[in-house]
């Protein structure tokens, strides 16, 4: 008897575990880079083909009206993870590379996802890309996230033999400052702070980790933050992946499907993971684009969405959106109101109780309630943009959509359940309603940083080009010398 006692000791402890882990639904953002709006099935493409990723939209909730909190990566990103406007810790720029400096990312007082899911017994892991921070103190094992896999940059190569650089420090190091600028394309993967080789193309690698990840967490409750940087350029694909859409003509797009496709892959092969791991339905998946497609730099499509990545009008900001909860969340729910990606905090931490700071409360709410029909009201009286450096905020309120362009004095008003594609300007014929909201923006403005907290990617690229110059016409210099 004394035998079989540690037997049933052991039963009685993994059955505790699993009460514990059901208690605790898991978490997976999967997070793709400069993805179009029209390029998912669920939002009506034709030749692009994205039957895992519909899957999300279809067994869970589609979002018609899905935003992210700023038009290009970096920064989208930082309110994604916070639950808070990006722009209240000054935000407001893509950081540039720069391991030295400790402001270049989320500051250390704002808590990230991870770092509020890991006191109510998450294990969090992100893979692919981070784009945070490079300072040591400022990257992911640092930031609450128990494992890493991928690389520290905005951008990266996707096959294994255009990786030559061990780290950001060594392309940073090259003499010529031209080799530096986007050194970081180049650099090895990182598992934790440990270089791998790697012999496959890159989206694949971040397949193969998640589903790896999910594999040895099945019985824990865990948070995955899938931050693919596709469809991002460089515009690389497999031979295998660019056959598989030669329905498109040659050229960008066909490259840019292929490019997805390996996404899709990847996301059926998680959606697979989890039910043989009989945790489909304990596990929360939502699916989104970090920001609008840039339409002629990537070959994305916005569809009926003006503009593009970098814009305020809907194309850079309104986003592919979708959630799935079996059992839990609605399936085949078409959602019309506003959402945000600030909402996914909340969301995570509604869901857990998971304590957040009273001094730095979030922007976003928890989806749950208005999902599940609980709750019949809007999520969002109000939703608001900010871009520091071009002068532009915009705001949705309800059906109305404003953006005032400040150094041109340009004032914007769309009524988007009818201009979705924002073609009339109806400022002139309602400035009252411009008038409200634009009190409100500028209300909300005020609780922002004054300034940015960091030069960002642009500034460092100016600065990059003046260095090259210095360099190739010091490089002249001493060559006239030797000749003579």
């Amino acid at each position: 008897m004394k035998a079989i006692k540690p037997f049933f000791m052991a039963i009685a402890f993994l059955a505790a575990s699993q009460a514990i882990a059901a208690d605790k639904p898991n978490f997976i953002v999967i997070l793709t880079d400069d993805q179009g709006y029209a390029d998912v099935g669920f939002n009506g493409s034709k030749d692009i083909r994205t039957p895992n990723i519909d899957r999300i939209a279809n067994e869970g909730t589609k979002f018609n009206n899905g935003y992210v909190t700023y038009a290009v990566c970096g920064p989208s990103r930082a309110g994604l993870l916070t639950g808070r406007y990006q722009g209240r810790f000054g935000f407001d720029r893509n950081p540039h590379m720069d391991p030295n400096d400790i402001n270049a990312g989320v500051p250390l007082e704002e808590k990230m996802i991870s770092e509020v899911l890991n006191p109510v017994g998450y294990t969090s892991s992100i893979i692919g890309k981070w784009h945070m921070g490079t300072h040591e103190k400022l990257r992911p094992n640092q930031r609450g996230f128990d494992h890493f896999y991928g690389f520290l940059s905005g951008g990266h190569r996707y096959f294994p033999e255009d990786l030559i650089y061990q780290d950001v420090e060594q392309g940073l190091a090259q003499e010529n400052p031209k080799k530096r600028w986007l050194s970081w394309y180049y650099t090895k993967i990182l598992e934790n702070e440990k270089v791998v080789e790697t012999d496959e193309y890159l989206t694949d690698e971040l397949s193969n980790e998640a589903v790896e990840f999910i594999k040895r967490e099945q019985d824990n409750p865990f948070f995955l933050y899938l931050a693919y940087n596709a469809p991002h350029a460089p515009m690389q694909a497999t031979q295998e992946l660019l056959e598989r859409n030669k329905h498109i003509p040659k050229g960008k797009r066909r490259t840019y499907a292929a490019m997805i496709s390996a996404v899709d892959d990847g996301v059926g092969r998680i959606l697979d993971t989890l039910e043989q791991q009989g945790i489909d339905d304990n596990t929360l998946v939502i699916f989104l684009s970090d920001n609008g497609g840039p339409e002629t730099k990537n070959g994305s499509d916005n569809g009926l969405l003006r503009g593009a990545k970098g814009d305020y009008f809907e194309g850079g900001i309104h986003v592919p959106f979708a959630m799935r909860w079996p059992g839990t969340i609605p399936q085949g729910q078409v959602y019309e109101h506003p959402i945000s990606s600030l909402d996914i905090m909340a969301t995570f931490a509604g869901i857990t109780n998971a304590p957040i700071a009273k001094d730095k409360p979030l922007d976003g709410v928890n989806l749950l309630p208005y999902l599940t029909g609980e709750d019949k009201s809007a999520p969002h009286d109000i939703l608001f943009w900010r871009n520091f450096d071009k002068g532009i905020l915009a705001a949705r309120q309800g059906k109305d959509k404003t953006i005032l362009f400040k150094r041109k004095d340009q004032k914007h008003l769309y009524d988007l359940d009818n201009d979705l594609s924002e073609t009339t300007n109806l400022y002139k014929s309602n400035t009252d309603t411009f008038d409200k909201q634009n009190e409100e923006m500028q209300e909300w403005e005020s609780e922002l940083a004054e300034k940015p907290a960091f030069k960002g990617l642009i500034i460092a690229k100016k600065e990059n080009q003046k260095q090259t110059k210095a360099y190739k016409a010091e490089q002249n210099k001493n060559k006239q010398k030797g000749s003579k």
